[in-house]
């Protein structure tokens, strides 16, 4: 958790400057720090002396190409697709890793703008064209819109809602599952995409009676992180059920839910691999585990 209480990729210290995005030079003529990000979704990153840094390419002018992810303290970012390299205009690259990698352990401008980079990337690689005549499109606003050429509609970048949500008892158990693909003896809070024509609340309710058969109340929100794996925005809740209801898995969804004590969420034996840091699922259970909740 940030200082802030924020979680870790909902940190941003830059401008989006969405108003320059309309200009023919979002950049106004200034230099550019330009970040590549290649096929595998990873960045160039060096150790610094507080912990990883992104290292950015030093550009004259916004590339071709590339995507104005906005500026701070007066210098523009970008972000372009290419390929893997040692160094990058001639500062040496530690290694290239990809957000979920390093996301948490980066200051709060690298944290964001990566987010940024990735989620935006990630859109134009899935909307290459048309999704009414099948053309290709043609990228407009600084990498911000695409433009179907035959009928001229644009299309904007898309996030998909999703709803992650802590299930308790009004006391002291919480109810965490766990997928098949993941490693062995790893849980997690319930997950699930707001359909068409649902509320975020119901979607909760909708979901957690689908994946684990109970039925909940008291569904309250909590916090929102971006998270771009690859185009999602994660609507933290928490929900309350009685634990007498049996639960009833979607084998489809969950391999394996129970209710768990803080005290099991706290010994640390081995047995119990709670979400990574970098989640908005290990953010609400902290809350939780602290009583924050």
């Amino acid at each position: 958790m940030t200082p802030d209480g924020r979680p870790v990729l909902s940190r941003a210290a830059h401008d989006r400057a969405h108003l320059a995005r309309t200009l023919p030079d979002p950049a106004g003529g200034r230099p550019v720090r330009v970040l590549t990000v290649d096929g595998q979704r990873t960045v160039p990153v060096r150790e610094g002396t507080s912990g990883p840094e992104l290292v950015w390419d030093e550009r004259p002018e916004l590339p071709t190409g590339a995507v104005f992810l906005g500026e701070a303290d007066g210098v523009p970012y970008a972000a372009v697709r290419g390929e893997r390299s040692l160094t990058v205009n001639g500062r040496p690259v530690d290694l290239w890793a990809g957000l979920r990698d390093v996301g948490a352990d980066l200051g709060d401008l690298d944290a964001g703008l990566l987010a940024e980079a990735i989620g935006i990337i990630e859109w134009h690689e899935r909307h290459r064209f048309s999704p009414l005549t099948g053309a290709p499109t043609t990228v407009e606003r600084a990498g911000w819109t695409q433009r179907d050429p035959t009928t001229g509609t644009e299309f904007f970048p898309r996030t998909d809602p999703a709803v992650i949500m802590l299930v308790h008892d009004g006391g002291d158990r919480v109810v965490l599952g766990r997928q098949a693909v993941w490693p062995p003896g790893r849980f997690s809070i319930l997950a699930g995409f707001v359909e068409p024509g649902e509320s975020a609340e119901a979607a909760v309710a909708r979901e957690v009676e689908e994946e684990v058969g109970l039925r909940v109340t008291d569904i309250r929100y909590v916090t929102s992180q971006p998270w771009p794996f690859p185009q999602s925005l994660m609507l933290g809740f928490v929900a309350r059920a009685d634990s007498s209801q049996e639960l009833r898995l979607d084998p489809t969804e969950i391999e394996e839910a129970r209710w768990f004590t803080r005290d099991e969420l706290r010994t640390r034996d081995g047995q119990l691999a709670v979400p990574p840091s970098i989640s908005i699922a290990r953010h609400i259970l902290d809350l939780w585990l602290k009583g924050e909740l």
